[in-house]
């Protein structure tokens, strides 16, 4: 799990993040809470229940942070965030739902100020179980080039 490097995006490329994530009650809750976010949609179920969608709505920032964060392992292990723009939510996300994300890279250039990295732009979908599209967002990501991004390592075991 090392991560790409800035020269291993082509732009085009279009990478299938390999896992899902079924989102928990659990999960809602709490980011709605670590965020202090009263909207009760998130967390009254009775309150939810007398809206259009019958339910609670998972948060979307939520939403946001897991689609982002399923598609680290193939465009951000060695980068830094540059930002999000055009954020999208087309559908919503319930309870119970497995999201999975797939990104496609837009562009590519040499970083002007740190010649050791690039910057790369992608966007990225998150889909639930049905192939139904719930969020769509363009990230743009500061990328080490090969040779120059930290070294990550495992420390090894002490003997005795």
């Amino acid at each position: 799990m090392s991560g790409r490097y800035y020269e291993d995006f082509q732009v085009g490329d279009v990478y299938e993040h390999p896992l899902g994530r079924t989102v928990l009650a659990a999960d809602n809750v709490w980011f709605t809470l670590l965020t202090m976010n009263p909207n009760p949609i998130h967390f009254d179920a009775h309150y939810a229940a007398q809206t259009e969608w019958e339910r609670p709505l998972v948060d979307s920032t939520f939403t946001l942070a897991l689609v982002t964060g399923l598609s680290v392992a193939d465009v951000s292990q060695n980068a830094v965030n540059l930002g999000w723009e055009q954020v999208r939510l087309p559908a919503p996300v319930f309870e119970g739902d497995t999201l999975y994300a797939q990104s496609q890279v837009l562009e590519k250039r040499e970083s002007r100020s740190r010649p050791h990295m690039g910057i790369v732009k992608v966007r990225t979908i998150g889909y639930n179980q049905d192939g139904v599209v719930v969020i769509e967002f363009v990230r743009t990501l500061l990328v080490y080039k090969r040779d120059h991004g930290p070294q990550s390592h495992r420390p090894r075991p002490r003997q005795g």
